[in-house]
């Protein structure tokens, strides 16, 4: 019997789609699946990595001190697209052809939307993974495709963040 593996989106503007998606990485890797953490237009930086690390994720990351996108110019703009397209053709390869398998892609909606991210190779990538393979894709904004292929699709809505009264990002729980 052929197991199949899902699609989960989580998406939308309140907190919670890395969360969210890091917490499925550990129940998978609880149960000593196969997992990868790909963070796209991340400094490498959250809190969650280290631990998904140390229970045998392999995690792929931007460095620390990347700059944000709309600070880049085109040429930083085009480099960090050919890192993102090729830590992601690692993360595959990281990944066992059959089986099952998790493969994370935080921010992936991002990184499609600011063009820092091939849309031919996250599509083939997604929609024609091996069949065993839970992927996941996070991110404010999913292309229309993502939603429509989407098994999960959950969508995170800010009513109130402490952001919205002045308090900064805080070490262990925003980051």
């Amino acid at each position: 019997m052929e197991i199949k593996g899902y699609l989960h989106l989580y998406w939308g503007d309140g907190k919670g789609k890395t969360t969210a998606a890091a917490g499925l990485a550990l129940r998978a890797l609880g149960q000593r699946l196969p997992t990868v953490f790909l963070q796209f237009l991340k400094d490498g930086q959250s809190g969650e990595l280290e631990p998904l690390r140390r229970l045998g994720a392999a995690v792929l990351s931007g460095e620390p001190g990347m700059k944000f996108v709309f600070q880049m110019t085109e040429a930083e703009k085009a480099k960090l697209k050919a890192r993102q397209d090729r830590m992601l053709r690692e993360a595959v390869s990281r990944l066992p052809a059959e089986g099952r398998a998790l493969l994370v892609l935080d921010e992936a909606c991002a990184a499609l939307q600011t063009g820092t991210l091939s849309e031919p190779l996250l599509r083939e990538t997604v929609l024609r993974r091996p069949p065993g393979w839970e992927v996941v894709l996070t991110g404010r904004d999913p292309a229309g495709w993502m939603r429509e292929a989407a098994d999960y699709a959950t969508e995170m809505r800010c009513t109130a963040h402490p952001f919205d009264r002045g308090i900064p990002a805080r070490r262990g729980i925003e980051y």
